[in-house]
């Protein structure tokens, strides 16, 4: 392992946005880690990844308790690399973690009580080797648990100093307000929603959009690539290899027809603007100012960088948003749809 000294231009080429109305910016472009930095990955790849998204001025790292595989491992490698590249800028990144899914048996692992919210943050925080996150996520909207609940838990975390900010992820436009309300009620605000969102999954649009920006609430939206459909690997078929192949979070029955049809006009679109359709699709998702950033993941550091070359072309004619909205429509991609509309 050589030792890691960050790109003096780090900060030049990067766009950063004002996440809501609060004083934080984010980059354009954050980097997920749900994917690619289990234990089924090299740490010496996971590592290069992780230092070019700095040296391209990445400097939010977004996590989660059970990301891996196996569960917690995404934040263990991560930390690896945090201690020894990274602990010197330590400052110059906003880290965050979420719970709300399933990571341990039994009734207390999983959902959004107070007693399982609080205990995956302090459990986040040893695999992290932290003394807090920026950004402390309830992953998705629990209908048993009061919001009271809830929300109080994530404010118990900034009050703690365990957490800077506080955000959730696949709530409903109303639930969203709600939850708006109950944390400005304690004195917390709301930082940031984190929904899917997509050319091919257009949800927010509808109402959660106008919520976060009467609310001044970020957005920051995750699989802006539709788990890789909207990229040119599936255009022929399905690549051995390939997360379709493994039916997994991207399965058969989204490579239908329909979608592939569309995201085959789609390409052809891309490619008359100079870009790869995942190019586009990233900076179509950053066409809306009330979007504050988009998470990618990344399997190689040239596929990191090929991403981040979206914000190299932001604009869209009124002609090419007028033929983008032919293709991209819902394309039943959206894994998140039932707890983001509960």
């Amino acid at each position: 392992m050589t030792s890691y000294l960050p790109a003096a231009d780090r900060y030049r080429s990067m766009t950063y946005r004002r996440c809501g109305r609060s004083g934080l910016l984010l980059p354009a472009v954050s980097l997920g880690l749900w994917q690619n930095f289990g234990d089924d990955r090299p740490i010496d790849t996971q590592r290069a990844i992780l230092r070019r998204a700095f040296d391209l001025g990445i400097t939010h790292f977004d996590l989660a308790n059970n990301y891996g595989p196996p569960y917690g491992s995404a934040e263990t490698n991560f930390a690896r690399i945090l201690h020894d590249d990274f602990r010197h800028y330590r400052d110059e990144l906003v880290i965050s973690t979420k719970a709300g899914w399933d990571m341990w048996p039994g009734p207390y692992g999983d959902l959004g009580s107070r007693k399982y919210l609080l205990a995956s943050l302090d459990q986040s925080l040893r695999r992290l080797g932290l003394d807090y996150v920026d950004i402390f996520y309830h992953h998705h909207y629990d209908p048993q648990t009061p919001l009271e609940e809830t929300l109080g838990a994530l404010h118990s975390a900034v009050t703690s100093g365990k957490a800077l900010y506080v955000g959730i992820s696949s709530y409903s436009d109303q639930r969203t307000s709600e939850a708006v309300t109950i944390l400005r009620g304690l004195g917390t605000a709301l930082l940031i929603h984190q929904p899917s969102y997509s050319m091919l999954n257009r949800w927010i649009e509808d109402r959660l959009l106008d919520v976060l920006g009467r609310e001044g609430v970020g957005c920051i939206a995750f699989s802006v690539l539709a788990q890789g459909l909207l990229t040119d690997r599936y255009l022929n078929g399905i690549p051995p290899g390939s997360r379709a192949s493994q039916d997994g979070s991207l399965t058969h029955d989204m490579l239908n027809d329909d979608n592939l049809a569309r995201i085959r006009a789609l390409n052809d679109i891309a490619l008359g603007r100079h870009q790869s359709l995942a190019q586009m699709a990233i900076a179509w998702a950053l066409r809306d100012p009330r979007v504050t950033s988009v998470l990618i993941g990344a399997s190689s550091v040239a596929q990191l960088e090929q991403n981040v070359t979206a914000l190299d072309h932001l604009e869209f004619t009124a002609d090419e948003l007028a033929a983008i909205n032919r293709y991209a429509v819902d394309g039943g991609i959206d894994l998140w749809r039932t707890p983001a509309t509960s």
